[in-house]
């Protein structure tokens, strides 16, 4: 039974960057960016549409810092608005069903067993473990939750109040590296030098005010709500946050902040190799077979590499050596790694 086509990511591979630096101050969390904790952390570039360039600059301005000590990482992001608006209250409810701040991440860069945290103005959480990406078949562990996860919201304006003068509301979020370790290939805390992926996203509908607050903006064609607007740190090329390969790096330093930041040549050879990848794929969806002969088919992939590709009926396995060293994987779910 042939699978259906991968949606590709139209984007150039320029994932953003942030180097967070080491704290030593306790953060007394309450949602409120503005104290000495978040001095010494710049904020991100702004947000940009989901989708990248092909889409206009957001309205509404949001941006993130970040900082880590021996326990925690920890982020804060402020997001401007004039529309407070937050509805869910139990716990890991379909929180972007509401206006709200999302986090994505990978510590090891595999593409696989990755964290996603949502969250709204009501401070209402919803934390989840994804196995594998949903377009490797990859269920989301709902019942997962981030053991000893602290969050704070603050409201710069007034929730569900279209009357209130609302300029915003920001979120500070501390997040244990007891839980975010099981993830990472060695299980262990980072240290300086370390790079995971991460990204950020904002859910933010169309609404309209009420007596009563705030609803959805109905699309009279659809009768439903309007889509929702993502806004995102890394820009995706594509609506859909669950292509990890696509996050910005995260580089944990000292108190010192390089200058610049180069990818290195295992990055560059693991976005080469995820262009074969999607070949493979969106091949077997039309086929119900993988090529196996990648010289055949390398002016499709626009790749720079061509790898060493082994097939059997339903899987594939690319290579490619880095050095007499080692090697790097990438099979047909997407994971990818080094021997």
């Amino acid at each position: 039974m042939k699978s259906s086509l991968l949606p590709l990511p139209i984007t150039t591979y320029a994932p953003r960057h942030y180097f967070c630096k080491r704290t030593s101050m306790p953060l007394d969390i309450d949602g409120n960016l503005d104290k000495p904790f978040w001095h010494n952390a710049p904020f991100t570039d702004d947000f940009v549409d989901i989708e990248g360039d092909c889409r206009p600059i957001p309205q509404k301005r949001t941006r993130v810092k970040m900082l880590w000590d021996d326990q925690f990482l920890y982020i804060g992001a402020y997001m401007e608005e004039n529309q407070i608006f937050a509805t869910l209250t139990e716990r890991d409810s379909v929180i972007f069903q509401d206006n709200d701040f999302e986090v994505f991440i990978d510590p090891d860069g595999d593409t696989h067993a990755y964290y996603e945290l949502e969250i709204n103005a009501l401070n209402t959480v919803w934390d989840l473990l994804l196995i594998k990406p949903y377009r490797d078949g990859g269920p989301p562990v709902n019942g997962w939750d981030i053991r000893g996860l602290k969050t704070a919201v603050h409201l710069n304006g007034k929730l569900n109040d279209p009357q209130a003068e609302n300029r915003g509301w920001s979120v500070e979020i501390a997040l244990p590296f007891a839980s975010l370790r099981e993830c990472d290939r060695n299980h262990s805390n980072p240290r300086p030098g370390d790079i995971w992926r991460i990204n950020f996203s904002r859910v933010n509908w169309q609404l309209e005010s009420t007596e009563s607050g705030y609803q959805k903006k109905i699309d009279p064609s659809t009768n439903q709500p309007f889509p929702e607007d993502n806004y995102v740190w890394s820009p995706m090329g594509i609506i859909n946050m669950h292509y990890p390969e696509l996050w910005g790096y995260l580089i944990y330093v000292d108190s010192f902040t390089p200058s610049n930041f180069s990818l290195s040549i295992d990055e560059k050879v693991k976005w080469e190799l995820r262009k074969w990848y999607y070949a493979l794929r969106n091949f077997y969806a039309i086929h119900g077979y993988y090529f196996s002969h990648p010289s055949s088919y390398a002016k499709q992939t626009h790749s720079e590499i061509e790898p060493r590709i082994e097939i059997t009926t339903k899987t594939f396995l690319l290579s490619y050596p880095i050095s007499n060293h080692y090697m790097i994987y990438l099979n047909e779910e997407g994971r990818v790694w080094f021997e």
